[in-house]
């Protein structure tokens, strides 16, 4: 069984199950959950369960991704503008707006800086 790179609309157990995998696989934890409130994602990556951190050039490469998706919302005339905000850090990082549309994608390229920009 392959470990998934992250998680999305789940439960709270399966989110714990989620987190316990990724420490004992050595692996970023990432996870996407709703915003009731505009209906667009709030996205989440611990690397608390890992042994590296990001380094300078991959929170600046990842602020950059999430820099994107508000550039992709704010040009698209049928969204309406949802972003809440972002927190990069090296441990800790948050993104509040990712369009469920864009969801995987944006995962999918939040795992692959984490991996390639460790501290």
């Amino acid at each position: 069984m392959t470990l998934k790179k992250f998680i999305s609309d789940s439960k709270m157990f399966e989110y714990g199950r989620h987190y316990t995998d990724c420490q004992q696989n050595n692996q970023p934890f990432i996870k996407g959950r709703i915003n009731p409130s505009t209906s667009n994602y709030y996205v989440q990556i611990d690397l608390m369960t890992c042994n590296y951190n990001l380094s300078l050039d991959g929170q600046n490469h990842i602020k950059e991704l999430f820099e994107n998706e508000v550039a992709l919302l704010q040009s698209d005339p049928n969204q309406k503008l949802s972003f809440k905000g972002y927190n990069v850090d090296k441990e800790l990082s948050w993104f509040d707006g990712v369009l469920p549309t864009r969801l995987s994608t944006f995962c999918e390229k939040l795992y692959e800086l984490s991996e390639k920009y460790p501290d």
